[in-house]
């Protein structure tokens, strides 16, 4: 395929057979999915289970996107999240979120081995801070400072106007300063120059 075709196009196209619409729907939408459903579940395997039956969904039913409602990528969103949701359900609770997706590359000049190990003890902290947040205010962190999607977008994929999504990111940072702040306060006192 040559030239470049806007989304509905490409489903278009893809729900008529042509296999080559559908990757490139897939290579333009996959990755930010991913991400998005992985910080939602916690794990990659689900992730990608996930992310696969959002694609497959649009494949075998084109028609549920309506590109005057929203784009596709904010429709991949809410179908990832519903699913997110819908696996929470299955397992009664909110598992921890743990980054096993593969670590930062080291760079030329990387810190020292203390100074290292203190960032990621940072990073820990802060993704089990994230995952203790109420689920509400989880996706709407996630998709605002991650994703870094408009809150209008995130209205759309969570099903809430744009007053509730500002007021779950408020909770949620809220929230985080309060957990993080004796990780900050005495980590201050042992900083390394």
């Amino acid at each position: 395929m040559s030239g470049v075709w806007t989304d509905a196009e490409l489903l278009q196209r893809a729900g008529g057979g042509d296999e080559s619409a559908f990757q490139l729907l897939y290579q333009r939408h996959r990755d930010p999915v991913f991400r998005f459903a992985y910080r939602l579940l916690g794990s990659a395997v689900e992730a990608e289970d996930a992310t696969h039956d959002c694609f497959l969904g649009l494949l075998r039913n084109p028609g549920r996107f309506d590109p005057q409602q929203a784009s596709l990528r904010t429709y991949l969103y809410a179908a990832a999240r519903n699913l997110a949701l819908k696996e929470h359900r299955l397992r009664k609770n909110d598992s921890p979120v743990t980054d096993d997706v593969q670590a930062e590359a080291d760079r030329t000049g990387a810190p020292e081995p203390l100074r290292r190990l203190l960032d990621e003890e940072l990073a820990s902290c802060v993704r089990k801070a994230i995952a203790g947040l109420e689920h509400l205010q989880r996706e709407a962190l996630i998709l605002f400072e991650y994703e870094e999607l408009p809150l209008a977008e995130i209205a759309v994929i969570v099903g809430a106007d744009v007053g509730a999504v500002k007021s779950r990111i408020w909770r949620a940072r809220e929230h985080l300063r309060k957990i993080l702040r004796p990780y900050f306060e005495n980590r201050s006192h042992c900083e390394i120059t």
